[in-house]
């Protein structure tokens, strides 16, 4: 059986777990998130996407 779940829910989650824990304040929050929202505009965009679907391939490859 497949799970299949969005990389941008884990990483809300796991903002969202970071915020509530008290680890992160809600203005460092916002700067993350935007942050990636603004990363997505740059040149730099298809080199992080390559590089986070050559992990999540490896640790797919990991469990088969």
């Amino acid at each position: 059986m497949t799970v299949t779940v969005s990389l941008v829910l884990l990483l809300a989650l796991g903002l969202g777990v970071l915020l509530k824990g008290g680890h992160l304040r809600t203005g460092a929050a916002v700067v993350a998130v935007l942050f990636g929202f603004y990363l997505a505009n740059t040149d730099a965009a298809p080199t992080v996407t390559k590089t986070v679907t050559s992990i999540t391939d490896a640790l797919t490859d990991i469990g088969n």
